[in-house]
């Protein structure tokens, strides 16, 4: 069964809500400056925080960041509608270095009390990084199929601004350095996304038709050749659940922050299940703008894709999405435009 997207929330840093940060990301507008850390070499680190209105910090900016987002979508819900409204909060990985969360159903009590609302009990963590929104993806359409839900919202929030996960970054080469040209600035942020059943509403909607998911071997921290089985397998996945085939994707949108790795894949990947001649296949990373988010950027490149459909900017009406993870796991999302009600 295919969802809809029926509204997004986000919180960038390049904008405190949904069409602030759109704009901005369709402009190539960006807010890279230097941070209060510095490298191993002792020059600061460049990166793209969200100048909320206190200077909060930590786990706190996070509650903050994700109740801003959140708030976006629940225009309309008093406090029966949010009780019967599962919360899928999307999380960095467990385990990760610097992670501002130390006890994921701690932070989702603090987030309700911020929010002042309860979710359904049906609510959960979803602590998979990159991954995460369509993992959630995957669990809101099960919740809505089975019916335990006629709404879901996915919500996710990260920093990669802590000097325990910059400095791991780092020596993993994996941060653009004064002695790293090939690596990313970080970033933070929050977005919230709305899904629902097609029929929910009526007018245009932008619908997920199909998810796929893999494990890719040749990961960036492993010593294996890369060949992008894994990524390719999930958007083999993903066009299957959509029963369509690769010619109707007419672009896509994919999760690279920087290096070469992640471009280098999803080129690789995309040659392995391509069979159409194009002239033209456009591809857009949002990342570029706001930098390394981390677990929000699945709802991010979502919320993106949604104002383009809206505002008639996109490259076309079917898209790729796909993300992928330090540790090898990889999802794919075919996305559709639609201009009717179902």
């Amino acid at each position: 069964m295919p969802i809809a997207i029926g509204r997004a929330g986000l919180v960038t840093g390049v904008g405190l809500d949904t069409a602030a940060s759109c704009a901005a990301i369709r402009g190539a507008i960006d807010n890279f400056q230097q941070t209060g850390f510095r490298d191993s070499s002792g020059e600061w680190i460049m990166g793209c925080e969200v100048p909320l209105p206190q200077p909060w910090r930590g786990e706190k900016k996070l509650l903050k960041m994700a109740a801003r987002a959140i708030g976006q979508c629940l225009g309309g819900f008093d406090r029966e509608a949010c009780e019967a409204l599962p919360l899928l909060l999307c999380l960095p990985e467990l385990g990760r270095p610097g992670r501002l969360v130390p006890d994921d159903v701690r932070f989702f009590g603090l987030l309700e009390e911020e929010l002042g609302v309860r979710f359904h009990a049906r609510s959960s963590a979803v602590a998979q990084g990159h991954v995460s929104v369509a993992v959630a993806l995957l669990q809101a359409r099960q919740m809505i199929a089975e019916g335990h839900a006629r709404q879901v919202l996915i919500a996710a929030a990260d920093s990669m601004l802590s000097g325990a996960t910059l400095a791991d970054c780092e020596a993993r080469e994996r941060l653009l350095t004064s002695e790293n040209s090939d690596g990313f600035i970080p970033g933070e942020g929050a977005a919230a996304l709305l899904v629902q059943p097609p029929g929910a509403q009526a007018g245009p909607q932008l619908v997920c038709r199909g998810l796929g998911f893999a494990l890719e071997h040749a990961h960036i921290d492993s010593e294996e050749p890369l060949r992008a089985e894994g990524l390719a397998e999930a958007i083999r996945q993903s066009l299957r659940d959509a029963a369509c085939g690769e010619s109707v994707l007419e672009f896509k949108i994919i999760d690279a922050s920087g290096g070469q790795y992640a471009f280098k894949e999803a080129t690789l990947a995309f040659g392995r299940i391509d069979r159409t001649k194009r002239s033209e296949f456009d591809v857009w990373h949002p990342a570029d703008c706001i930098g390394e988010v981390g677990a929000p950027i699945g709802a991010v490149m979502i919320a993106v894709l949604k104002a383009a459909c809206e505002k008639a900017y996109a490259r076309g009406n079917n898209v790729l999405l796909h993300l992928g993870n330090d540790d090898g796991r990889r999802a794919a999302m075919v996305f559709s435009w639609h201009a009717g009600g179902s």
